[in-house]
């Protein structure tokens, strides 16, 4: 039942050979098809952009109030590409190759060979739009290191890299706007899909100013709404992204893959109380310049600046000194994590280490570094209080990006026809853990590159009969909206949704985070039907459906990832092995690393929806190594 589509011959070829052979949009044909984005990130603002200067009709939604909000404003950092600029030994295959690896053996060659193709056609494309890349003396485009790779082959826009790189496609998305191939609708939120003949053929949605439930009919749709990591409730995501779309898609027939998968990421600015509602992460291109250490004696409460060298556990450079500080994001945050456990954690809660700038400010000076981090440096700042020019930055892991998403095949297509899935809300390309700065690198190759050729493909081989929104079949759809926001509004308990989300988030926290066992993950299975429970018999939402109503809107979200935590929990239970982000405490190493069984394990785990009382129904989809043989990660 899961056909990849995968390509044969030589994987150097397979993208070529694949695009040669989809069957083809005749450009005075485009204009007769419409075509629906949900989300406006980078994959979706680059995919609207492409698909409307082609000649498609398209609609693209947008859940803030400017595609200029969306969530790819906070990757910090940079974005991969094989140019080779530094002369250090990359190439296309070596990115290809790292890519693999860092996802310890959990991602398809096919689809990860692909991406490191596209991504310095990537780089041309930004350049060209006006991205304002940082620049060598020589005026070529400089590059810097990230975790996973012993080459430089980031680029970057000092710490706003994400911000730039969406103002680039935004702008080519406007452009669109203004020449009327692209409609343009904000504030709207995606609450259901809508399948006709068994293919996605509309979406409904809210209005989130007015609360008006509105209808669109299309020959495609085209999810890019971001992850989950917020089922988590203390993450690095911002407050609005949710599992709301996907997961409402997966209840219309949509696969859902390897959901376990979710990345912890090392530098986080740490927990300070339980008044927080979100998590602020430091880029990893800070681990280029800082050292990360704790004190050697536990119990040292001496000012950091005060404990010499001798005294200093450096203990990524001790553990791993081939990789050192740039071990992957999956690694470097259990090794965190290890040494807090046994008690060297810095700071009041004692769930820190430091990040410590003292070396290389005194080897390349102080303006350099404010020239490569200042705005990141100026954050933490304001943040913490504390200047990290004079003082180590405190850090620990925190949940950050998910892995898992919708199934789709080569074509990013889902197993709902016509439904395809883009970004970080599809699982195709990170395997069990990502390395940093292919985030960025991901949606806008789905976007530009990707979409554009394989929506042809599947509108030129398919015969849709027309469709309108007050059909049917959409009128179904939004009686069912509309039933489950008045069942919402009719909860008029005794808790507010932010304390039974938070709850959820500490039960997933503490048993399905950063390590996991049987009995943990069993304790989740258990406690979040009854928190389910609580939730519709308990819960207070406030105001009306008619309106601006934010309590209405995350209480929406917080019901589906009430049911979505339930199968991420029982995806990781299923999975007997330790890969990545994944790490289930009963199979490690001696030395602490993830044990993969590649025996039993060496698959992609999707998941089918029957009913939210009912266990869903598990289809494996073979993993092939032909190029990258799976082998124990070693970054020492």
């Amino acid at each position: 039942m899961l056909d990849s589509k995968l390509p044969g011959g030589p994987i150097e070829k397979s993208w070529d050979t694949h695009r040669f052979n989809l069957k083809l949009v005749n450009p005075a044909n485009k204009r007769k098809f419409e075509i629906l984005v949900v989300g406006t990130g980078l994959a979706g603002a680059s995919a609207a952009a492409s698909l409307g200067e082609l000649g498609y009709r398209v609609k693209v939604f947008c859940i803030s109030d400017s595609p200029r909000r969306a969530h790819s404003i906070a990757a910090q950092g940079g974005i991969n590409a094989a140019k080779n600029y530094p002369n250090d030994g990359d190439s296309v295959y070596r990115l290809f190759y790292d890519t693999v690896k860092g996802g310890d053996f959990r991602a398809r060659e096919a689809n990860v060979y692909r991406l490191a193709q596209i991504s310095n056609n990537i780089i041309d494309q930004c350049v060209a739009q006006g991205v304002p890349f940082a620049r060598e003396y020589s005026g070529l485009l400089a590059n810097r290191s990230f975790g996973g790779a012993q080459v430089s082959r980031t680029f970057y826009a000092r710490g706003q890299t994400g911000q730039q790189l969406l103002l680039g496609a935004y702008q080519a998305m406007m452009a669109q706007v203004h020449s009327g191939r692209v409609q343009m609708y904000a504030r709207r939120e995606m609450m259901d899909l809508v399948v006709v003949d068994g293919a996605a053929r509309g979406v409904v949605v809210r209005d989130l100013v007015t609360g008006k439930i509105e209808r669109y009919s299309g020959d495609a749709v085209v999810l890019a709404t971001g992850g989950y990591g917020n089922v988590f409730f203390l993450s690095t995501n911002a407050k609005a992204c949710n599992v709301t779309a996907a997961w409402r898609c997966h209840k219309r027939g949509a696969y859902f893959a390897n959901p376990c998968f979710t990345q912890i990421h090392p530098t986080c600015i740490p927990v300070s109380g339980d008044h927080q509602s979100k998590l602020t992460l430091m880029s990893e291109s800070l681990r280029n310049d800082g050292r990360v250490w704790v004190p050697k004696n536990a119990s040292d409460a001496r000012r950091p600046r005060d404990i010499p060298d001798a005294e200093r556990d450096y203990y990524l450079e001790r553990r791993y000194p081939s990789f050192g500080n740039l071990v992957p994001r999956d690694v470097a945050s259990r090794a965190a994590k290890a040494v807090c456990d046994d008690g060297y954690g810095v700071g009041s809660s004692k769930l820190a280490v430091y990040l410590d700038f003292a070396d290389a400010i005194k080897r390349d000076g102080e303006n350099t570094i404010r020239e490569k981090y200042g705005n990141l440096f100026q954050m933490y700042e304001k943040i913490t209080g504390e200047d990290p020019y004079q003082t180590p930055m405190r850090i620990y892991p925190a949940v950050h990006y998910t892995m898992g998403g919708l199934w789709v095949d080569y074509n990013l297509m889902s197993s709902i026809p016509g439904l395809f899935v883009l970004g970080e809300a599809n699982f195709s390309d990170h395997g069990a853990n990502r390395l940093g700065a292919s985030a960025l690198m991901q949606g806008l190759a789905d976007g530009y590159f990707i979409i554009p050729y394989t929506i042809g493909g599947y509108l030129a081989g398919n015969t849709l009969k027309p469709v309108q929104p007050d059909q049917a079949a959409f009128t179904d759809v939004s009686r069912d909206v509309e039933h489950r926001i008045n069942k919402l509004m009719n909860n008029k308990g005794s808790r507010t949704v932010d304390d039974i989300h938070r709850e959820l988030g500490k039960l997933m926290w503490d048993n399905c985070g950063m390590a996991r066992t049987k009995e943990s993950l069993q304790k989740v299975r258990d406690e979040v039907p009854k928190l389910r429970e609580a939730f519709w018999n308990d819960v207070n939402v406030t105001g009306s459906e008619g309106e601006l109503n934010q309590v209405l809107e995350r209480a929406g979200r917080v019901a589906d990832f009430l049911e979505f935590a339930e199968t991420m929990a029982l995806d990781a239970q299923t999975r007997n092995e330790s890969c990545g982000g994944h790490f289930r405490e009963e199979y490690q190493t001696e030395e602490g690393e993830a044990l993969r069984d590649d025996e039993n394990f060496c698959h992609v785990a999707a998941w089918e929806f029957n009913g939210v009382d009912k266990p869903p129904t598990l289809h494996k989809e073979k993993l092939e190594f032909d190029y990258v043989k799976p082998s124990t990660r070693s970054y020492k």
